[in-house]
């Protein structure tokens, strides 16, 4: 009898373990999904409402404004894993398919994008964003508010803002790459990478954003020709929405004014009677510090940085000696404390603090951070009149050989 007991429980289990096992049940082919790799929005023409596929809604009353999605949608088995040998903008239709949809919001005009496609769309591959200016400048709470309940949505992809229409960026196909999102995502990694622009990951811009001392700033683009994009400087936010950008050149001072690693942008300098010397940062170490002086903060920005002499043009002196090499660093350091505070001042204008000085005064200021701030918005106005500062050092640890 026990011996049949102990059979029946065995069997008992051996089916329960299969039960268990049986976990595929609900798969989902790679193939048979839409994966989306790249998004590009832009505001809709006004005459496109009468177009409008009515998908989620009925006609009456709906907000007057529109956005459009330009969508890249990998098409399975023909991403290529490497560069492609194909010329300019071959094969680029043939790896990707996209498609334009209009909504009247972010999630209105994926459901009309799904209307159009056979497979389910997912956005787990979705790398990068491109908004253009106008819809940056209109402010990102409902863009953000979607893809922050998105769970596909990773926090590692890239949010960029562009000069021109978002879409035209999805159309540029470089010979070193067939897939236009690919070579976006390969351009600012590689950027963070060689110390050119800093890590600001969609996770990295929300977590700025949701602080009371600090706000976020974007990559800011363009296209040069019809192959090459460009990274024009930095796209910065007040109140959600964009206020101002940068140039190229002020990257490198607020990399710099912030301590950030790797070094990696070049100056040019003109050193009187030298000619003109260009030196590249190769490390940047900073000390930020905020005091409280007759009632009103004052931050000091203790910036040192370390680098070589690259290029040396335009005179027949050689720098050829201590003195001439202080000279260079001297002229460096005056140059650098202007395009820093350049940055500052134009910040300041715009009541964005994208430097953080206020979570320096929340953390170590804290008398006056709970005295005098109450909301976001209340640091954004002190943070316009605060005196900032900046004092910069420059030493040159290589002058590079010459026979």
């Amino acid at each position: 009898m026990n011996n049949i007991v102990k059979t029946g429980l065995f069997s008992l289990l051996f089916v329960c373990c299969g039960v268990l096992l049986t976990g595929c049940w609900d798969s989902l082919e790679i193939e048979d999904r839409a994966l989306v790799l790249g998004l590009a929005i832009d505001e809709a023409p006004p005459e496109i409402m009468e177009k409008e596929t009515n998908v989620t809604h009925e006609k009456g009353e709906l907000p007057n404004k529109m956005i459009r999605i330009t969508a890249q949608i990998a098409v399975p088995g023909r991403v290529p894993l490497g560069p492609s040998s194909a010329t300019s903008g071959e094969g680029t239709q043939n790896s990707v398919w996209v498609v334009q949809v209009v909504g009247h919001s972010l999630d209105d005009a994926l459901n009309n994008l799904q209307q159009q496609i056979a497979d389910p769309r997912y956005l787990i591959h979705l790398r990068v964003i491109v908004i253009s200016e106008a819809i940056a400048k209109q402010g990102l709470d409902d863009l953000n508010d979607y893809l922050r309940r998105n769970p596909e949505v990773r926090r590692r992809t890239w949010l960029l803002v562009s000069d021109v229409e978002a879409s035209k960026i999805m159309d540029v196909a470089p010979p070193l790459e067939r897939v236009p999102t690919l070579y976006l995502l390969s351009m600012v990694e590689k950027s963070v990478k060689t110390g050119k622009f800093p890590l600001d990951y969609l996770g990295v811009f929300w977590t700025a954003e949701s602080k009371w001392g600090q706000d976020g700033y974007l990559p800011y683009i363009s296209i040069r020709g019809k192959e090459n994009i460009l990274i024009k400087g930095m796209a910065y936010f007040s109140e959600g929405r964009l206020v101002g950008t940068t140039s190229p050149i002020e990257i490198g001072g607020f990399m710099a004014a912030k301590g950030m690693d790797p070094g990696g942008y070049s100056v040019l300098v003109k050193v009187p009677e030298m000619g003109f010397v260009m030196v590249k940062t190769q490390e940047r170490h900073t000390n930020m510090k905020v005091e409280i002086q007759n009632g009103i903060p004052k931050a000091y920005l203790n910036i040192k940085l370390e680098g070589m002499i690259s290029e040396h043009f335009g005179s027949a002196s050689e720098i050829d000696s201590p003195d001439k090499l202080d000279l260079v660093e001297k002229i460096f350091a005056e140059d650098g404390i202007k395009i820093v505070n350049k940055l500052i001042r134009d910040t300041q204008t715009k009541h964005s603090d994208i430097l953080g000085i206020g979570e320096i005064v929340r953390a170590r200021q804290s008398a006056y951070w709970n005295q005098h701030v109450h909301e976001k918005r209340d640091w954004e106005k002190i943070y316009s009149d605060i005196p900032v500062e900046v004092r910069l050092h420059m030493k040159i640890r290589r002058v590079g050989l010459k026979n």
